[in-house]
């Protein structure tokens, strides 16, 4: 069937499928997912656009199609084409358990993602350690991936997660390209991220210098690690964590901003009446915000995002900073990035944006996402390598 829709638009009528897919669309170099794939899943929805199950229930049965494929290939022997198809599977699990609020059904689904993915990594990234990060009596999962150029203790990125992306998704799209600039990565889910909300039930919380602490003190406590050239970057939601550690965690020798954010609740507040208006015009699920800080409802999310604020906490970042912000993006305006960038303390500080003519304005880069990989790594490449 033909449908209506272009790359960054999938559906036109509903932004909020459309976001999901374009962010499927950017793991695409990595090899962790693939077009045709996600086109046959796309025209499927086209004609289910009125269902909301159907957008799990077609990612899953795409899934479940390619895990198949894996599982088959794996008892075969044939662990490199298993690798493939299991890392595909996983992410297209994970994007179809975004749109599932908490319960039963979105835990079974996450599994399936966070087992497909494992079995992905551990066939096609040999140099992927799967890691347990101490953190207040108990741990935050992660991967290690270390870079096959390093030679003696290296420059590390510690690289968090945002709102409802993972690390799953972000070893590969800023670790395979950091691996290659002679970077170590550890991607980390936090308080409120991925593995670490859905399985062990650890919301998020404003002061993430203490999980980045943490992190901190695992990577440096490694023989191979430089611990005078550790970065910290986190994305899109995480334009407010990697500041926050920061201005907390002086050790850190760099920080990214990967989506830039300030006023944390004020994005909310917008966000909200959005949802309320017209929820399929906006990214995130009604549910997304209080699952992730571990509340009941709006109200009391609304009332605990009130802590998470720059104002008075930017100006603390002393480190070389780069914040990252794209001219057509719709989660976050240039006003914020601005904001951000403005109050940084550090003597060393960058504002890229990203225009439509070079690639990567959509927000943190997903419709082009090598290319804000690129220049992150080029940045970080000129201050710790």
């Amino acid at each position: 069937m033909f449908y209506l829709g272009n790359w960054i638009h999938s559906f036109p009528q509903h932004f909020q499928w459309s976001n999901a897919t374009l962010i499927a669309k950017g793991m695409a170099p990595y090899g962790a997912v693939a077009l045709g794939e996600i086109d046959r899943i796309v025209r499927r929805l086209h004609d289910r656009i009125n269902e909301p199950q159907a957008w799990w229930e077609e990612w899953a049965t795409e899934a479940e199609r390619v895990e198949r494929v894996a599982d088959e290939a794996a008892a075969q022997g044939r662990h490199a084409t298993a690798g493939n198809n299991y890392l595909r599977a996983g992410n297209y699990y994970y994007t179809g358990e975004r749109m599932l609020p908490p319960g039963g059904q979105k835990h079974e689904l996450y599994k399936k993602s966070l087992r497909c993915s494992h079995e992905g990594l551990k066939r096609r990234y040999s140099n992927v350690e799967f890691i347990e990060v101490p953190y207040e009596g108990t741990s935050l999962p992660a991967y290690f991936m270390k870079s096959p150029l390093a030679r003696g203790r290296a420059p590390t990125v510690v690289l968090f997660d945002g709102l409802d992306n993972c690390k799953e998704m972000s070893v590969l799209f800023a670790g395979v390209e950091l691996a290659f600039r002679g970077f170590h990565t550890l991607a980390i889910d936090g308080p409120g991220q991925g593995e670490a909300l859905r399985l062990r039930n650890l919301p998020s919380r404003y002061d993430y210098e203490v999980p980045a602490k943490a992190a901190y003190e695992y990577v440096a406590s490694r023989a191979d690690v430089d611990p005078k050239r550790v970065a910290i970057m986190a994305y899109s939601m995480g334009g407010y964590y990697a500041p926050r550690a920061a201005a907390f965690e002086k050790r850190y020798a760099a920080c990214v901003a990967w989506g830039a954010h300030y006023d944390y609740h004020a994005v909310w507040v917008k966000r909200w009446e959005a949802i309320q208006a017209n929820p399929d015009q906006v990214a995130t699920s009604h549910f997304q915000l209080p699952w992730v800080l571990g509340v009941p409802d709006m109200e009391t999310a609304m009332e605990k995002l009130k802590r998470f604020t720059l104002a008075g906490v930017a100006e603390r970042i002393t480190c070389p900073m780069l914040v990252c912000w794209g001219e057509h993006d719709k989660l976050t305006t240039r006003e914020i990035a601005d904001q951000l960038y403005s109050a940084v303390s550090s003597r060393d500080k960058t504002l890229k944006i990203f225009t439509e003519e070079e690639g990567g304005a959509e927000h943190c880069q997903v419709d082009n996402r090598p290319v804000g990989t690129d220049y992150i790594a080029d940045w970080l490449s000129a201050r710790l390598m």
